[in-house]
């Protein structure tokens, strides 16, 4: 690494941490309601609602966190329009304006989305049957935004990390694969917290829910090998993770978040409710802490010519 390399850290706040955390679980719930939705059985009716229901609670609250963070938070449309014509604004350059339409179009479909499965849900009310909501529920506009959506909502998981490492920050930007590393998690944390809603609501069969723990378990798997990977790539920068950073990682992560759920989830099946939810409550902290590290390590860096210390 250089020793111009280093830039100013942006003093992120909780609120962006739990932005990454948020967006991570609503893309991957869309996704992983889509998927049900498109090639599961009509017994999964249920789950694929609440994935949808998910996943545009988590786009608000994505908006609402990206929004307070703001210096200015009133002026969050300066972002989408601009302020001297009143026309849309679309910076392809600019990594804050396409994160910033990307949320927002990942909001439309699973809005969309969320009113299709509202109205399938409420056949009586009379507002949810208009001509146009009923067409949403047709199979080619509901497979239209399952599919559109999954893409908007992928890119929202892994785009936070791709975020990160144009920010040109230690540790951000000195791999390539923060950005799989934050898809994956979003993948996991999103198929933990359906199963998590799952139980909670007791919605969804034990099938429907041992799929999603088998997809979850596989997600954890390639999530260990890409966080593997990625501390491996980080170069002399690692060395911030041999104090506290690297226990919370160690512990909290890989531990908690990744190991004790895939041997906990070892044994015959189907597991029953209340363990599935145990297993995916320590998947959403080990999701949350990969966060927090990731996110707040970076700020404990000085770079000192070729050399990395820790203030």
């Amino acid at each position: 690494m250089s020793d111009t390399f280093f830039t100013a850290s942006p003093h992120w706040t909780w609120w962006i941490v739990l932005y990454f955390f948020v967006g991570g679980i609503a893309g991957g719930a869309f996704f992983l309601a889509s998927l049900l939705h498109l090639f599961g059985p009509p017994a999964d009716r249920p789950l694929v609602r609440l994935g949808y229901y998910t996943a545009l609670v988590g786009a608000i609250l994505s908006g609402i966190l990206l929004t307070v963070d703001l210096t200015r938070p009133e002026r969050f449309w300066h972002m989408l329009v601009q302020s001297e014509t009143g026309r849309l604004m679309f910076k392809s350059w600019v990594p804050m304006s396409v994160g910033a339409w990307g949320l927002l179009l990942f909001g439309l479909f699973a809005f969309l989305a969320a009113l299709a499965a509202l109205s399938e849900e409420r056949p009586g009310a009379r507002p949810l049957q208009w001509a146009p909501v009923r067409w949403l529920r047709r199979p080619g506009p509901a497979a239209v935004v399952a599919v559109l959506g999954s893409i908007f909502g992928l890119f929202l998981a892994g785009y936070t990390g791709v975020l990160l490492a144009v920010s040109n920050r230690p540790i951000w930007a000195d791999s390539n694969l923060l950005g799989l590393l934050f898809l994956v998690s979003g993948a996991s944390t999103g198929a933990a917290a359906l199963i998590l809603l799952g139980v909670w609501r007791r919605i969804g069969g034990p099938a429907s829910l041992e799929w999603l723990a088998g997809f979850d378990r596989r997600a954890l798997v390639l999530e260990l090998l890409v966080l593997i990977v990625f501390v491996g790539t980080l170069g002399s920068v690692a060395r911030v993770l041999i104090g506290w950073w690297g226990l919370l990682l160690v512990l909290g992560v890989v531990g908690l978040g990744i190991l004790v759920p895939l041997l906990i989830e070892r044994g015959r099946r189907p597991h029953p409710p209340a363990h599935l939810a145990r297993v995916a409550s320590l998947v959403l902290l080990g999701g949350f802490l990969l966060r927090v590290v990731v996110l707040l390590s970076s700020g404990e860096i000085h770079v000192l010519g070729s050399g990395v210390t820790r203030p």
